[in-house]
């Protein structure tokens, strides 16, 4: 049976709960008939440029044909198979790929099935481990503004972004230090560096003993407005941390798979994680996969004759084969040459462009570090519940631009198949916006 677009739009009104979402006074949802490479094609006849792929997911544009052959190819062959007694060749081979693609001994694969779960993977085995090795150890450690994901955990490390007020009494404590956000022409960014590690040298000083890990995402503070920091700092940071015999937990769930301009974030900064969290671009948008990996020595401490000392944990759908092959697909085609110099040549318009926009006196605090451009709107209030921001994303959406403003941080964060034409066309618009808005 073939349903009309109105009969869709009403199923979805009266069935449909939307993430992020005010329902009693968000505008209908987009009804898309399907997408091909960086565009998004609606059930009203209306074509939309993903500008921020698809919520940072999709890196090499939809419906991408080698992709989507790759997971037609699986699903003929073994769709699914728990993963408790057994394995299959595209969980092995991926935890593979990944891994040779990691700094130093992260070797250890653990599968889950998003960016939270992820996360809620690491801080489980940071606790376990030091209680494997016999040490209590329950203090967390992460960074003013971090979003770390909407399981317990995750929301616990990333309290103080402010979204999740509602729950506050469901989340254990953890600790938290400023992050130094930095933008273009920053003058005080080594002053904002130092104090976030004099406070952290004050919680290990009050915690002897008893930090379980320090968790950060690593070069780009997603959610909380695109707040980036500088490599050098996360070098100090690894530092710190191994000084003070405690882990490093990166969350590279946004940041990994090339974002930064990189590999991953750690690669950019030359620094070893104990733990790393990956999703999102990990399937090239296709499926829902994630990976916790982990240092040889943290997975030795899960040995043993006794059971209590594994790592009882896991997911129904942990390592689906679908994903896994969708996931060697999708770094088939980011280490393409093809690929590389398309992340390149984003880069180099976006800082183009952001340096064409420095005169205009709504904008302020340009930042880029790979394929990922943000800017602060001046004017219109500031964080996620700023006015400014629905009036931006109706703006673009009018010129067909899928850009969704984080309060008054307006970003750009393409898919790499994107054309030099494709996003200069983004920036004309964003030119214009922001212009029109300065007068």
């Amino acid at each position: 049976m073939t349903l009309s677009y109105d009969e869709l739009r009403a199923l979805d009104a009266r069935h449909v709960w939307h993430p992020f979402t005010q329902a009693g006074t968000a505008q209908p949802a987009i009804l898309a008939l399907g997408a091909r490479g960086s565009t998004i094609y609606a059930a009203d006849g209306r074509e939309y440029l993903d500008l921020v792929s698809s919520w940072w997911v999709n890196l090499h544009g939809h419906a991408n044909p080698a992709i989507a052959q790759a997971v037609a190819d699986q699903a003929g062959r073994l769709e699914q198979v728990i993963f408790a007694d057994f394995t299959h060749e595209p969980a092995a081979r991926l935890a593979h790929r990944v891994c040779k693609r990691l700094p130093g001994d992260l070797n250890r694969v653990f599968y889950s099935d998003d960016g939270s779960t992820a996360v809620e993977v690491a801080l489980k085995l940071a606790h376990q481990y030091w209680r494997n090795h016999g040490q209590h150890r329950s203090t967390y450690i992460a960074f003013e503004g971090g979003y770390h994901g909407d399981t317990a955990g995750a929301m616990s490390a990333g309290h103080s972004s402010g979204y999740f007020g509602a729950w506050k009494e469901m989340l254990f404590p953890v600790e938290t230090v400023p992050f130094p956000a930095t933008w273009n022409g920053d003058e005080t960014v080594e002053d904002k560096e130092q104090a976030a590690l004099d406070a952290l040298d004050l919680l290990f000083a009050a915690n002897p003993d008893h930090v379980a890990a320090v968790i950060i995402e690593p070069l780009i503070q997603g959610a909380s407005g695109m707040r980036m920091c500088r490599p050098d700092f996360l070098r100090k940071l690894e530092a710190k941390v191994r000084d003070n015999g405690s882990l490093l937990i990166l969350d590279e769930v946004m940041t990994g798979f090339g974002r930064t301009g990189e590999i991953f974030a750690c690669v950019k900064a030359g620094i070893t994680p104990d733990l790393i969290c990956l999703s999102k671009g990990l399937t090239g948008g296709f499926l829902p996969l994630s990976v916790t990996v982990a240092r040889d020595g943290i997975f030795e401490a899960f040995l043993g004759q006794d059971l209590s000392r594994a790592f009882l944990h896991g997911h129904s759908y942990t390592a689906n084969p679908l994903g896994c092959a969708a996931g060697l697909t999708s770094i088939d085609l980011l280490e393409s040459a093809a690929c590389q110099q398309r992340i390149g040549a984003i880069e180099a318009i976006h800082r183009r462009r952001l340096d064409g926009l420095k005169g205009l006196s709504n904008v302020a605090h340009t930042r880029l570090t790979g394929t990922v451009a943000a800017l602060d709107v001046i004017g219109g209030g500031k964080g996620y519940e700023a006015g400014i921001g629905p009036k931006l994303k109706a703006a673009f959406l009018e010129r067909g631009l899928l850009l969704r403003p984080l309060g008054n941080v307006l970003y750009l964060l393409p898919p790499y198949c994107i054309t030099d034409a494709e996003l200069e066309r983004a920036w004309d618009a964003v030119d214009e916006v922001l212009r029109s808005l300065a007068k």
